[in-house]
């Protein structure tokens, strides 16, 4: 037996109060006026995507962020898909993002029909690396007469840069968006998991001209799915509004839609949930960073290290991860705490490895490789005294 595993479990479960219970990786906390609004849109049967708690929503998280508008969507998947269009991005396009994200933001990429294209991460946030941005963009990309940045090799257009905020670390965005600026690249932020997160004290998805949340039931809040697309521009806020709506032309009783539309509207039922949610989320992030902080605490006298937020950063740290010293060691560590009923996780699989996206062009991956084969996320639920015990379920 590995005995620094073993004091890893029993702290873990010393710091959940889980003597011998399965202890989950994240999961959501209902704590607040979930039940009362959900009632109420039983009540007055608005329970589809229209309804007063959308809008409530909406507001709560525009207001939170920061962000000048927030348009509610069925998935994080969905609102970056739409926020993507809305950035002109189109068919053949080149869209920059990093190799180790959540399969979601490869494939809303993808539904564009732009092609992914990976540069490699940052030692110090684990989301894209601007130097390696940079390098690649004054090396392989020229401005054409128009005005657009197009990649050398293929003179195809690099349509956008998709940064995303790894379990709720804020990448060097004000770098990164001045490059993007540079180049005349349009940057919309994946903040998918970086609800409560700043830079700079300034949230993030905030940054870019577009950035979106996730409520996926995993998520800090949640609304059993659900996305957020954030935006400063009225144009993009409105046309996100009317794309995820079908593009429906408002009126008493005609169908009229003019161009293709989406089905992608949040129901009044999940933001009823968001607004109870969010009512919350205050509370849980000093949780979470309470928890953060005893990880921290603990894993400085093991040998294992814990990741922290960067300079100039506060992270909502919603998956909290520790870094092993190779592949080996953490494989046998995911299968021991496993064995354990500990849920612990490894860091997604390199988009570059997966079937679909294995011939897509990259920059030279060499930290995003060596991040892939050391980090491993540990149980990181608010911790909120009795609410296991007066859970019902």
């Amino acid at each position: 037996m590995n005995h620094d595993f073993q004091k890893i479990i029993q702290f873990i479960r010393n710091t959940f109060n889980e003597p011998t219970e399965f202890i989950p990786l994240h999961e959501p906390r209902f704590i607040g006026n979930e039940k009362q609004y959900l009632l109420e849109c039983i009540d007055t049967n608005f329970v589809s995507s229209v309804g007063e708690f959308v809008n409530r929503f909406e507001k709560a998280c525009a207001d939170f962020t920061g962000a000048q508008y927030a348009v509610a969507a069925m998935n994080g998947t969905a609102a970056l898909h739409i926020a993507l269009l809305l950035a002109s991005v189109k068919p053949g396009d080149i869209v920059i993002t990093q190799p180790l994200t959540f399969i979601a933001t490869a494939n809303a990429i993808s539904y564009t029909g732009a092609e992914p294209f990976f540069v490699d991460v940052d030692p110090e946030t684990m989301g894209i690396s601007v130097d390696s941005l940079e390098e690649f963009l004054l090396q392989k990309t020229y401005i054409g007469k128009d005005g657009q940045c197009y990649e050398i090799e293929t003179s195809k257009r690099i349509a956008a840069v998709v940064p995303m905020h790894t379990f709720g670390f804020p990448v060097k965005i004000d770098r990164l968006v001045a490059l993007c600026a540079k180049h005349n690249i349009p940057c919309v932020e994946d903040a998918a998991e970086s609800l409560g997160s700043y830079y700079n004290n300034q949230h993030t998805g905030t940054f870019g001209i577009m950035g979106i949340l996730s409520f996926n039931g995993n998520k800090i809040i949640t609304t059993g799915g659900g996305g957020m697309i954030l935006t400063n521009n009225e144009k993009l806020a409105r046309r996100a509004k009317h794309l995820t709506t079908q593009a429906k032309v408002p009126h008493r009783w005609e169908f009229v839609h003019d161009e293709i539309g989406y089905n992608y509207r949040l129901t009044n039922i999940q933001a009823a949930l968001g607004c109870a949610q969010i009512e919350q989320l205050p509370l849980l992030l000093e949780k979470k960073r309470a928890i953060a902080h005893a990880y921290q605490q603990f894993f400085a006298q093991t040998p294992y290290r814990f990741f922290s937020e960067p300079a100039n950063s506060k992270s909502n740290y919603w998956l909290n991860a520790i870094l092993f010293n190779n592949r080996k060691e953490r494989d046998e560590f995911l299968e021991f705490s496993n064995n354990q009923n500990v849920m612990t996780r490894p860091l997604w699989e390199m988009m570059t490895r997966l079937p679909m996206f294995k011939h897509c062009r990259h920059t030279n991956l060499h930290n995003a490789e060596w991040f892939a084969d050391r980090v491993v996320n540990i149980p990181s639920s608010p911790i909120i005294e009795g609410y296991r015990k007066n859970r019902s379920c």
